[in-house]
């Protein structure tokens, strides 16, 4: 039975993102649904920008085939969001949540999860996004027969024991991993209820097999599970999220807008989240580009008099110039322009990321993006003292130097560019810049660069602190009774060095004898002897059969505030034996002071 008219205009399109590892196959398997070419023109094959794909439903039953039937479905399409593949999946939001209603997840079945993949689906868990696995580049199985544009399951039931197999068991690996991640996950004509499994979907975007079914998937899971959520005002004010905001010859600055509920028309007054707040302007042009065709690579679009969701479009209007990506955008309608004033300002306060008196400086490319990194940077307990979106510029590079720990003077930028003169003033500031389009590997890289310092400074500190030790002065080697005394010693525990006081402990007391100063093996100058070692040592200070005897038991006398550096800041950096023997100088001190050293 064919819809009714007028309740089809009430169902949107659902928005799909797609993501995945860089060199997955996103933009091919995008390819080969739009029958374009716009992995032609990408550098490198990798998608420069975010983009917004609108396909129809007659398309996608046409490519379906049997498996969609149009009758059916109330919905008018999908409409894909095409992340980059060198950037993690950016929660662009919608009214406090994640902009796209289900996710197809693209993993290589030759390569399976990898670095971004893991990070993708963090992202999606985080922002509680369905989403389905496309295990794509079947083709590429040893020995695989290709049917092109084929159903899986005909393609699969048709392929040799041994391809299947082989097939199989990288199918387990991606199951095995999205398990890892905590999800149930099966092929997907085995999964019964997708609310609670993941449907991981064989296909190629290079011979077409399974993006019939991929389709028929995603049409499914949107008219069954998410149908309340499809339905719009569609005569309502607009209400959409900026994904770019860009350049256009003859209309001046444009926003690249994934409009997500309503209607947004020419000579609408609208309300755009900016850098310096809420931004009120009216839209001189909408731009929209044809069916199946890509809103990046799209030379001539379309001008129109109004744009109804789910839809990607440009909107022209003055004063876009500070607006930001991953920012909301309203149309006022007969509302109170204040009010919807408050309302992009509040939901801009929603991702306003919590700052504190010390920290790094973090920019990214999209709010989204630095709600993500910020997420991200609390977990890992690196706090922020400035946090925007845009590229990095010289006044970050001014902000980051006032830190009071050299750890803070860091800039990290997620997905975003260093103006020149940004670079020259950092080098000449000591602020240290990490640039990374994966969140993961960006707090990676700040954590291995603080962790480098610390031990810096731990070395540094090593340098200038007595170190415990405990030693024993062996039997028949008094070389020299005093003046200084000179006695042959072995290391029980620690670490002995020079120009050290020494002493012994009688009753609990600790009794100070002289100052180690030097030590000589085989007439060779030392500068420490290690546990279980044996040297030649001058003591000044005691003499031999009256202050210290023959197999006297000596130890270091730690300094009280030094005691304090090792057992507090420096533990962890002791051998195994220093630790013992500053453990075993503590508690034969604390017998009689109990809060000696702490």
């Amino acid at each position: 039975m064919s819809p009714d008219p007028a309740q089809t205009d009430a169902f949107r399109t659902p928005i799909v993102a797609v993501l995945g590892h860089v060199d997955h196959g996103k933009t091919s398997l995008l390819d080969k649904i739009r029958g374009s070419a716009v992995i032609e023109g990408e550098s490198g094959a990798i998608t420069q920008h975010i983009g917004a794909t609108a396909v129809p439903l007659e398309v996608v039953s046409k490519i379906a085939g049997d498996l969609v039937d149009p009758e059916e479905f109330d919905l008018p399409g999908l409409l894909f969001i095409d992340t980059p593949g060198h950037h993690a999946f950016t929660t662009l939001r919608a009214r406090g949540g994640a902009l796209a209603d289900i996710a197809i997840l693209v993993v290589d079945v030759t390569d399976g999860f990898q670095p971004q993949t893991h990070e993708a689906v963090s992202i999606l868990q985080d922002s509680e996004t369905p989403f389905v696995v496309a295990a794509n580049k079947v083709d590429t199985i040893p020995g695989w027969n290709p049917t092109a544009d084929a159903p899986i399951r005909a393609s699969y039931e048709a392929q040799s024991d041994r391809v299947r197999g082989d097939l199989d068991e990288r199918l387990y690996e991606i199951i095995g991993d999205l398990s890892d991640a905590g999800f149930s996950a099966d092929f997907y004509w085995r999964v019964k209820n997708f609310r609670q499994n993941v449907g991981v979907i064989p296909v190629s975007a290079e011979t077409g097999e399974g993006v019939p079914d991929l389709l028929a998937v995603l049409m499914g899971l949107s008219q069954r599970y998410m149908g309340e959520e499809m339905e719009v005002d569609i005569a309502g004010p607009g209400a959409g999220t900026v994904l770019e905001v860009t350049d256009e010859r003859g209309f001046g600055s444009t926003l690249d807008v994934i409009l997500y509920d309503g209607t947004i028309e020419e000579g609408d007054e609208i309300v755009v989240g900016g850098t310096q707040g809420p931004i009120v302007t009216t839209v001189r042009a909408l731009l929209r580009p044809r069916d199946l065709a890509e809103i990046r690579t799209e030379k001539r679009f379309e001008q129109v008099e109004s744009v109804s969701a789910a839809m990607g479009l440009k909107i022209a209007a003055p004063d876009l110039k500070e607006a930001l990506s991953g920012a909301p955008v309203r149309v006022v309608g007969d509302r109170e322009t204040e009010a919807v004033v408050e309302a992009v300002r509040e939901e801009l306060a929603e991702v306003a990321v919590t700052t504190e008196e010390e920290g790094i400086v973090v920019k990214a490319d999209t709010l989204g993006s630095l709600e993500a990194i910020a997420n991200s940077l609390r977990e890992a307990e690196i706090p922020i003292l400035r946090a925007e979106v845009g590229d990095i510029a010289p006044r970050d590079v001014s902000v980051a130097s006032t830190a009071d720990e050299d750890t803070h003077q860091a800039i990290l930028g997620f997905n975003v560019d260093v103006h020149d003169d940004a670079a020259d003033l950092a080098a000449e500031s000591d602020v240290r810049l990490f640039v990374d389009d994966v969140i993961y590997q960006l707090i990676e890289d700040y954590e291995a660069y603080v962790e480098n310092i610390h031990r810096q400074q731990r070395e540094a500190v090593f340098e200038n602190v007595v170190r415990p030790a405990r030693f024993r002065i062996l039997r028949d080697h008094v070389f020299r009774q005093s003046g200084p005394a000179v006695v042959g010693v072995e290391v029980a525990t620690g670490t002995l060095g020079r120009n050290v006081p020494v002493g012994y402990f009688e009753n609990g007391e600790f009794e100070r004898v002289g100052v180690l100063k030097t030590i000589q093996d085989e007439g060779e100058d030392l500068d420490e002897l290690r546990a279980g070692e044996r040297a030649a040592v001058s003591i000044d200070g005691p003499t031999v059969g009256r202050d210290i005897e023959e197999e006297d038991v000596l130890w270091v006398d730690l300094p009280e505030n030094h005691a304090k550096v090792l057992e507090q800041e420096l533990r962890e950096d002791l051998p195994a034996d220093e630790r013992e023997a500053l453990a075993q100088f503590l508690e034969t001190r604390r017998e009689r002071e109990p809060f000696w050293g702490k």
